[in-house]
Formats: structure tokens, C-alpha cells, sequence
């Protein structure tokens, strides 16, 4: 009775629901990766994102080999050949289940069923477990039984949900029989899976691996979970978690970062600990978007939530977008924040909705071009949360800002910003400066101008977006 598990985005032995079932079979169990070619061009894959998942699997070939469960990882050219290799494997090691956590958006949940229906119908049995969302999609619902589309109201009934829950991740699986007929993969056959890829190694700024990962977690939860409400829009300072890499690859689990953020607070959801809660906050956020992908399905097929939206005129041009892509717009706190991305890999989360609203609201250019600008650099990158980050800013998606409300990006880096610390980091050049100077640098100062007008933009995208069909009920 050997299980298959299909790992995807839960690069992780501990609190692996899909893992951790499998091996309380007790008769074998084999791991198993498919890393698909054409995913990479589909879903936008950073280069270094690439990276951070193949030095992942690197760390977990040693994790599961503690616990004798071999790992294979396996490369196809098209999502419509993972089926018959999971089935291949499936009859190669002789198994009888496979195991598998859920994904949500639409793609991914047709080629699960696509999976599942090949497999039992070879007999063999499948099992689907739920583990990137704490409270599955389907189950959050309004009093008319319809999904919430304010983030709001969907956190209300989330904590009326899991507050009488007591979050206890699942521990690490039981050893189990070692297997005479696999051979767990190689470190050069890893390498071998992610080759013909461009690769971008940032491992001195983000190390791999679920212990990694739970040093991170303790390490935020001591130093600055107290002072997160306070700290995390001031891009300068070290006051964000930095763990979303791991969130996005799945070697960290949001039960496991609620539970510790739970054992800190002795239990308390919505207790004494503003900073506390602000985190949970963030972390039902994430799992927002995990309900928006299942409960609105357009916004898988690269549209907008809010259909209305569709008819806004945006604009095309390669060179404003290009000056974005490239941090060269002339307003600083936006070049900043691009050059951070562009070297790290991250953006400060402030940072990420100023950039966003400037290249949409500003500059008008169509959000699905931030969209995959983004996936194509981020290492958390994530189709759930950077589409909803991006409809958010650009005001065609759930929970989004009014049109009228258009962040000032100067306003924005005078308020978080206020000495100018993050802008000289990034920007040596403006380094001399002064703080009240180098938000909105003179034209003496040799910084390109802005490449919009900021006040005359956001006029003229107040009053396009007044002329938009109303939205239909």
C-alpha cells in the first residue's frame, strides 16, 4: 500500500497535511515533484523564484531522507503531460493513493481534476487535503449566501470561523519502510530538472528550507511583532516579517505562523497586541485572495473582477512603462522601490501599492502589464495575492480603493519615508540630498523629471474612470 504525494507549493516535512496522511498508510510512501517547462512561461516564474524552489527541494531531498521517503523530481514540457508521468511513477513505484494539497486558481484546480480522474481511473486512489488556506474556499459566505467582496467583512466571519478553533499543525510524518525499488534523486538531478532555465541565485538573501523558514518566523516574533503595526509601512526599517518567499513556495504554512503568533499572545486573536493582530490581519488577507481566485474565476483568465472596469482606456506605451520597469520615472520613492525588486527579488509592501498605483493611475497603463512585470521578478511571487494586490491599486478589483482615492507617491515618501534613508539606500546619486529636497529633487539636481504629471494625471484618471458604465447588480 505504497502513497504517491505530489508536492507543489508545500516544500516542507512539518504541518504537510498531504504528506503526513499519506504516511500514516505505513507501507511506503514516495514524494514526488514535477516541475513543468511551459509553467515557467505561462505563470510569469522569476528566474529567481526558480531558484529559491530548486535549492528548496535540494534542503528537502535531505528532510524526507531522514524520514525514508525518497524524493523524485521530474521535468515535462506541458501541463498536459503531468497526468500520464504522475500516472507513470504512480505504477513504477507500485502505489495505491496519491496525496496532494489543494490549489486553487482555475488552471491549477483543472489540472487536478484532470490528475485525479486519470488516476482513479487506473485504480488508483486519490486524496485531496487542504493546506494553503486555513478555512477552505466555499465555506466563508454572507448572510445571503453569496462570497464577500470586502476584505472586511470576510475577516469578521474568517475570525468568527476559526476563533473557536484550536490551531494545531499536523507534526512531521512517521518514518516509514525504506523502498528497494526508488531511488531518491540526486542534487545533480535537480539541477539537471531546472537546467535550460535562466537561474538567479540570491541564497545570501534568502536562504532555502523550512528551518530557514521557522528561524525567520522566531526571529520576527521576538524583535518586531509588538511594533509591527508601527514599523511595517517604513520601507527603511527592518519591520516586516520577510517571510512571504516562503509562504509562496510553501515551506512555511499559515497554520504554523498563526499558531506561533498565538502561542506569543496566549491565545489571544484579537487581544492586547496590536501588532499582533495587524500580522493575523495581513495573513487572512492572503487567504482572501485564495477565495477570490475560486469564488470569481474571471480573474484567473486575465480579467478584472468588477466587469465594468474592463471599458477603461488604458494606455499601451513601452517607454513610460519601461522608465517603471527600469526606476527611472523621475520620482524617487517609485525608483527606489523598482531597484529594490529589480535586486532583490522583494518589494516593501507599502512600496508595492505606491508603485502599482503610479503605473495605473498615473501613467495609465494597463494593470496586467504591472501584473507580470512583477511575477517576473518576485521571489514570493504568487498569482492570488499579486493579482489582488495589483486590482486592488488599480481600482478594478475586489475590495478595491475608490477610483478617486490615487496615492500621491511624493506625499507617500514624505509620510513613510521622512528622512529619506530608503531613497539614498537605492539611490545613492540624490545621497546628498537633504530630507526635504530629495522626495521631489529640483531640476538642478541632475534627476530626470517625473515622466508624468502627477496632478494632471490623476485628474484625468478621476474623470475616466467617472465616465465607466455603471456596475451592474
Amino acid at each position: 500500500m505504497t502513497a504517491l504525494v505530489w508536492l507543489r507549493r508545500d516544500l516542507r516535512v512539518y504541518d504537510n497535511p498531504a504528506l503526513f496522511k499519506a504516511a500514516e498508510v505505513g507501507q511506503g510512501v514516495v514524494a514526488v515533484y514535477v516541475h513543468c517547462d511551459a509553467y515557467v512561461r505561462l505563470h510569469t516564474i522569476a528566474s529567481v523564484q526558480l531558484d529559491f524552489v530548486r535549492r528548496h527541494l535540494l534542503v528537502l531531498t535531505k528532510d524526507l531522507a531522514d524520514l525514508n521517503i525518497p524524493l523524485l523530481v521530474v521535468r515535462v514540457q506541458r501541463p498536459a503531460d503531468i497526468a500520464a508521468e504522475l500516472l507513470r511513477i504512480a505504477q513504477h513505484v507500485e502505489a495505491e493513493y496519491c496525496y496532494f494539497n489543494a490549489e486553487y486558481p482555475l488552471n491549477e484546480l483543472n489540472r487536478d481534476l484532470a490528475v485525479n480522474q486519470l488516476l482513479r481511473d487506473n485504480g488508483i486512489l486519490v486524496k485531496r487535503c487542504h493546506d494553503r488556506c486555513m478555512v477552505p474556499p466555499g465555506m466563508i459566505r454572507n448572510g445571503q449566501g453569496d462570497p464577500y467582496k470586502v476584505f472586511t467583512a470576510f475577516k469578521k466571519k474568517w475570525l468568527q470561523t476559526m476563533m473557536p478553533v484550536v490551531v494545531k499543525p499536523v507534526g512531521l510524518p512517521a518514518k516509514q519502510i525504506s523502498l528497494s525499488n526508488v531511488t531518491t534523486v540526486s542534487p545533480d538531478e535537480i539541477n539537471t530538472v531546472f537546467s535550460g532555465h535562466e537561474l538567479r541565485d540570491l541564497s545570501d538573501l534568502w536562504g532555502a528550507g523550512e528551518q530557514e523558514a521557522y528561524r525567520r518566523l522566531d526571529l520576527f516574533i521576538e524583535k518586531s511583532l509588538t511594533r509591527y503595526l508601527d514599523q511595517r509601512d517604513f520601507p527603511s526599517i527592518d519591520g516586516t516579517s520577510s517571510l512571504s518567499p516562503y509562504f509562496a513556495v510553501g515551506s512555511l504554512s499559515p497554520r504554523q505562523a498563526i499558531a506561533a503568533v498565538l502561542a506569543y499572545t496566549h491565545g489571544e486573536w484579537e487581544g492586547g497586541n496590536a501588532g499582533a493582530n495587524c500580522w493575523i490581519s495581513e495573513l487572512i488577507w492572503r487567504e482572501f485572495y485564495q477565495h477570490v481566485v475560486v469564488d470569481y474565476p474571471q480573474v484567473c483568465k486575465r480579467k478584472a473582477m468588477q466587469a465594468h472596469t474592463e471599458a477603461f482606456p488604458w494606455r499601451y506605451d513601452k517607454t513610460l512603462f519601461a522608465a517603471w520597469c527600469e526606476g527611472k520615472t523621475g520620482i524617487p520613492i517609485v525608483d527606489a522601490a523598482m531597484r529594490q525588486l529589480n535586486t532583490t527579488g522583494w518589494m516593501h509592501n507599502r512600496l508595492r501599492m505606491v508603485v502599482a498605483m503610479f503605473l495605473t493611475k498615473n501613467c495609465q497603463i494597463d494593470w496586467r502589464w504591472g501584473e507580470d512585470y512583477f511575477m517576473s521578478q518576485l521571489i514570493d511571487g504568487e498569482f492570488t495575492a499579486n493579482n489582488g494586490g495589483w486590482q486592488w491599486s488599480a481600482s478594478t478589483g475586489t475590495d478595491a480603493a475608490p477610483y478617486f482615492r490615487i496615492f500621491n507617491p511624493i506625499s507617500q515618501s514624505e509620510r513613510f519615508d521622512p528622512n529619506g534613508d530608503f531613497i539614498r539606500k537605492w539611490i545613492p546619486e540624490l545621497a546628498h540630498l537633504s530630507a526635504k529636497q530629495i522626495h521631489n529633487p529640483s531640476a538642478s539636481s541632475n534627476y530626470p523629471r517625473p515622466i508624468v504629471d502627477l496632478s494632471a494625471s490623476r485628474k484625468e484618471t478621476i474623470a475616466l474612470f467617472a465616465q465607466l458604465p455603471p456596475i451592474a447588480h
